[in-house]
């Protein structure tokens, strides 16, 4: 144990030396790692927000299309699905989007009649009245919308709408409340202007998960114009657009990989002549092969572990502490509109732990090849170059 700690400070005094071309290694390294780090923690957390807002999505959401389009859903579909064997809770949808020009944000504008159980008040109530509303931490930020203020909103006559704020509220994902403006069912077809038989889309809970798709069937045969969802679908529809976007951004940082495998690659071919006459006097001085080995095993490891662990810490503050300032407009797509969120953090260990393996072993595995070709070289050989 002595000896292996003598080692270690030797290989530290020896980066030392070489101090600006150690620096210079760890900051490139570091970047590839903070860039692949950034675009895996981003994806990871946006899926397990997403993940929240699904175990409270309903089993089946029947839309109606016309020419490939999202259309109002006339509400008499919903007393035909309740009819349905199997079938339990049904009832009208009415939500849609809003755009506010003063803050450049979008909000989803939903409507309610009873109590929500995906949803948490921070303060105050669900609205009871047309004139009342209940909104989201972030658009109570953006709007300053607190409860017992007024939140104006313009409707689709174009004409300002005041509300009363009565609440403010959370959800397990920011995703799924953050930008939610809440009113009564009434208040939102007067504000959006639905036709008094039509609805946003109709929400179908069936008693058994193993009959949902033959639900969802018998759906779509009484009703051709409708598409009925079911939440496995949205799942797969999430999961494949995530992975797509993530793997869009890697693709993108592959030119900073392909540097790092240059590095490596340029590492392992050969080391430099100062190297080579420091491993011949080392030798000339009484040290073992294996000696020179854990040197060599020791300087790649620290520099390896220090670029691996800077980058890891890089990539966890530009997610969760900047907000991925730089990949979320990729990420996110559109939603990038909505008022500013934060992201819960999110480590996958075993992502980490591939990375680490993918990253560190082909370093130091590249220091210690070409240390181990000079050290079992005559020292006289080595030291003359």
């Amino acid at each position: 144990m002595t000896k292996h700690i003598k080692i270690i400070e030797y290989a530290l005094s020896s980066l030392l030396r070489r101090k600006y071309k150690s620096f210079a290694i760890i900051v490139a390294f570091s970047f590839t790692v903070a860039a692949l780090a950034s675009v895996l923690f981003l994806t990871t957390a946006l899926k397990i927000e997403a993940s929240h807002v699904f175990a409270s999505a309903p089993d089946l959401i029947v839309q109606r299309t016309t020419a490939g389009r999202h259309e109002l859903i006339p509400v008499d579909y919903a007393e035909t699905i309740r009819n349905i064997p199997g079938v339990g809770a049904v009832h009208c949808r009415y939500w849609g989007y809003y755009y506010d020009a003063l803050t450049e944000a979008n909000y989803t504008v939903l409507g309610v009649k009873g109590d929500q159980d995906t949803l948490t008040l921070l303060d105050g109530r669900l609205p009871r009245t047309s004139g009342e509303c209940a909104v989201g931490a972030g658009t109570a930020w953006l709007r300053h919308a607190e409860s017992d203020r007024e939140l104006i909103l313009v409707n689709s006559q174009a004409t300002g709408v005041v509300f009363d704020v009565v609440g403010v509220f959370r959800s397990e994902s920011s995703l799924l409340s953050n930008d939610l403006v809440v009113l009564t069912d009434d208040g939102i077809k007067d504000f959006l202007g639905f036709p008094p038989d039509r609805a946003t889309d109709i929400v179908v809970e069936v008693h058994n998960s193993n009959e949902v798709q033959t639900v969802a069937a018998k759906i779509k045969r009484f009703f051709p114009d409708a598409r009925p969802i079911t939440k496995s679908e949205l799942i797969r529809t999430y999961d494949m657009v995530f992975n797509w976007r993530s793997g869009m951004m890697l693709t993108v940082f592959s030119a900073a990989v392909m540097a790092f495998c240059i590095l490596a690659w340029d590492k392992a071919t050969g080391i430099s002549a100062e190297e080579k006459q420091e491993i011949g006097i080392l030798k000339a001085i009484g040290w073992d092969t294996s000696d020179v080995l854990a040197l060599k095993f020791w300087e790649g490891l620290i520099i390896a572990m220090t670029s691996f662990f800077v980058g890891i810490l890089t990539g966890f503050a530009h997610v969760f502490f900047f907000d991925a300032a730089i990949l979320a407009s990729v990420i996110k797509g559109w939603s990038v509109l909505f008022p500013r969120f934060h992201l819960v953090p999110q480590i996958n260990a075993y992502q980490v732990f591939v990375m680490g393996f993918l990253t560190v072993t082909p370093y130091v595995a590249s220091t210690v090849i070409p240390a181990w070709k000079a050290a079992i070289t005559d020292p006289d050989t080595v030291m003359r170059g």
